[in-house]
């Protein structure tokens, strides 16, 4: 890669500056009557008009300060930029959440660089916690400051604390993904849903150990691979290769190589 730390750090910054932006827009409408639709498709898939104004938002400061650089973002879709960087948004992560007055919807900021995630944030407005990473600083923002963080570095499944977002096959995963992601469950030692990407932050902070998901986009996961790296876990496909390589949208996080092994083992049945 043929960039400085200088200039990434610069986009850190200005990511901050983003999602700062991005609160104004989604604060104003959480529990507050934010109107919800429904995107079309063979399963509910809301957005509200929290989701559309921050990611425009978002869109307009990019180009104002960073015109060369592309964006790609879940409301909006893509513009090719003339540079190598890319910006990818996900004004709200989590908008079953959202809409249902539950704090655990995240705003999703990540930078790649030639199409490889550099640096990533994840933020939760109204708690006010947020998370960035970039190669192997991880860092945590809450009200008592700002501090570096790991992740839990467990190693047996038998002790670890999983999540998906639901594991029901009539959401997200088939019927054949449910089954695998409960052979896992079953051996790990307690199980939380429904958390979404805030479920990242978790397993960065030390707090979760396994992330399991399938069916995302580019938009759901650029910016946590960054962070979750850079604490220390491992993230890939079901089959250990990198995220994307497969057209199902797969995504497995651990809090360490050992249990990432031992996570895709019982995955692959």
């Amino acid at each position: 890669m043929h960039f400085s730390l200088d200039e990434l750090s610069t986009y850190a910054e200005f990511a901050e500056k983003l999602a700062d932006a991005a609160r104004k827009e989604t604060l104003a409408r959480f529990r507050n009557g934010a109107d919800v639709s429904e995107k079309s498709g063979p399963v509910f898939d809301p957005v509200t008009d929290a989701d559309r104004e921050a990611e425009l938002v978002l869109r307009q400061m990019i180009q104002k300060h960073y015109p060369d650089h592309g964006i790609l973002g879940e409301e909006f879709g893509e513009v090719a930029g003339s540079s190598s960087w890319r910006w990818v948004l996900d004004p709200i992560d989590g908008t079953r959440a959202f809409m249902s007055g539950a704090p655990s919807w995240t705003t999703l900021i990540g930078l790649e660089y030639e199409n490889k995630p550099v640096f990533g944030l994840i933020d939760q407005p109204y708690i006010d916690e947020r998370w960035t990473g970039m190669g192997a600083n991880a860092r945590f923002c809450h009200r008592s400051g700002r501090k570096e963080i790991r992740t839990s570095g467990l190693k047996n499944i038998a002790d670890a604390r999983i999540s998906t977002t639901d594991p029901l096959p009539s959401a997200y995963f088939s019927k054949d993904f449910a089954k695998a992601f409960l052979r896992v469950a079953d051996a790990a030692r307690v199980a939380r849903f429904s958390l979404d990407a805030y479920a990242y932050g978790l397993l960065a902070l030390g707090e979760v150990d396994i992330v399991i998901e399938t069916g995302l986009q580019r938009y759901d996961y650029a910016a946590l691979l960054p962070v979750v790296r850079a604490a220390g876990g491992v993230v890939s496909n079901w089959n250990g290769e990198e995220p994307g390589a497969d057209d199902r949208g797969e995504l497995v996080a651990s809090a360490s190589q050992e249990l990432h092994e031992a996570t895709l083992k019982l995955l692959r049945g």
